[in-house]
């Protein structure tokens, strides 16, 4: 054979594989366009992500089935983080490996995070002015009222029987009373193994063979989580502590932002003071408003509490993206860990029966974060009024979270009081 044809018979060869790379590079780019889409529009927290994810993904585009991406949103909600943002990853790794997700990941967080940010900022420059943020005094009985909904939804979705509603009733209990960071990860332990040991007894699926584990991202998980623990207790540098603070919290959230709501207020309101109750009510009263992951709060938390840096807007900036990567990194390591025996794993009920104490638990913690965030303002009938009515609202009608936040602006710029 010679030269020429061999050199021909490669081009033949080698052209589909160009041809398929180039078609593989095109999906990928169609995929993030509809990912920057579902950035820009997903307003509601991580149901009515979902409901979007299955409009836009799977009846549209058809990128994966519905079974599958009930699923993978199955296998999400076992984990601690962001539900929807864990969801959205896996699939972006079931259909193109970690680099597709990272990609997704990024683009899908920039929207809420910039907007967060840019609160903060905005913050930073009215408190430097010494402007009066009276205009904002209904914002904070609304998102009181949301936080309430948020917990009423919660316990529906969690509480099943007797054992539940105890679970329930004494995170809720003793959260109030005990509010400290280091209490609602044992709480929630606990509620995991008491509703696990209920199913010792019921029969399992057994897997037949044993699991093929890739160790790798789970060592990063814990490799990250010890490193940070110990360069913030060696260092004191903010911006470290802040990264360690904010991983450690997305390290053992169950459940979405309205669970991460009371760990976030004990630690970086009551504890550290980083920022002030009204200023925390402000913010959560944004994010609810704002498309993307409700876990962007954190970037709004970690550039308030950068301003003790003293660097004016860089510091702002630098506190929010430390606290943007604490917070959602664990998530991501977890999820690209699980994914690949999720199909094993899944055969184990007692995995799945963890997650109904772990929930329970969960919906007691919110219900204590609605009452930790009452406590700060002032009990008159207005502002009672306001927080029925939000309830009322968010209950019983279709009304968005972020018309009732435009609204209570409104009021307080009509009447500052």
């Amino acid at each position: 054979m010679s030269v020429a044809t061999r050199l021909l018979l490669g081009q033949l060869w080698h052209r589909p594989t160009q041809a398929g790379e180039r078609l593989r590079g095109l999906r990928r780019l169609l995929f993030l366009r509809d990912v920057a889409f579902l950035a820009c529009t997903c307003v509601g927290g991580p149901h009515a992500h979902l409901a979007m994810f299955q409009r836009l993904l799977v009846d549209k585009r058809k990128w994966l089935g519905t079974e599958d991406l009930l699923e993978l949103n199955a296998l999400c909600q076992l984990l601690p983080g962001p539900t929807s943002t864990q969801t959205l990853t896996a699939v972006a790794f079931r259909l193109g490996g970690p680099t597709l997700a990272y990609l997704a990941l990024a683009i899908w967080l920039l929207p809420s995070v910039a907007g967060m940010t840019l609160l903060a900022v905005a913050m930073t420059y009215v408190e430097a002015r010494q402007i009066s943020l009276g205009f904002t005094r209904f914002v904070q009985p609304v998102a009181v009222g949301l936080v309430a909904h948020s917990a009423v939804t919660f316990a529906q979705r969690s509480v099943y029987n007797n054992l539940h509603a105890a679970l329930l009733i004494g995170a809720l209990g003793v959260t109030y009373l005990f509010p400290s960071p280091y209490v609602a990860p044992v709480l929630l332990l606990v509620g995991g193994l008491l509703t696990a040991v209920r199913y010792r007894s019921a029969q399992e699926a057994q897997a037949h063979h044993p699991m093929q584990i890739e160790w790798a991202n789970f060592l990063l998980w814990i490799g990250v989580f010890v490193a940070a623990a110990l360069a913030g207790r060696l260092t004191q540098s903010l911006p470290i502590r802040l990264f360690e603070n904010f991983y450690r919290n997305g390290s053992l959230i169950f459940g979405g932002g309205q669970v991460l709501l009371p760990l976030i207020y004990n630690e970086f309101v009551v504890f550290k003071k980083y920022l002030n109750s009204q200023e925390f009510l402000l913010g959560y009263a944004v994010a609810q408003g704002l498309p993307g992951p409700v876990f962007a709060y954190c970037a709004y938390v970690g550039g308030m509490a950068g301003r003790r840096l003293g660097w004016g807007v860089a510091g702002t900036c630098l506190g929010a993206g430390m606290a943007t990567l604490g917070i959602f990194l664990p998530g991501t390591f977890l999820i690209f860990f699980i994914i690949r025996f999720w199909a094993q794993l899944k055969q184990f009920r007692v995995v799945r029966a963890s997650l109904e104490g772990i929930n329970a638990v969960s919906a007691g913690l919110v219900f204590a974060a609605g009452l930790l965030l009452f406590k700060p303002i002032e009990a008159t009938q207005i502002n009672v009024g306001v927080i029925g009515l939000t309830f009322a609202l968010m209950q019983f009608t279709k009304a968005a979270p972020w018309m009732l936040i435009l609204s209570a602006l409104a009021l307080g710029l009509a009447w500052p009081g």
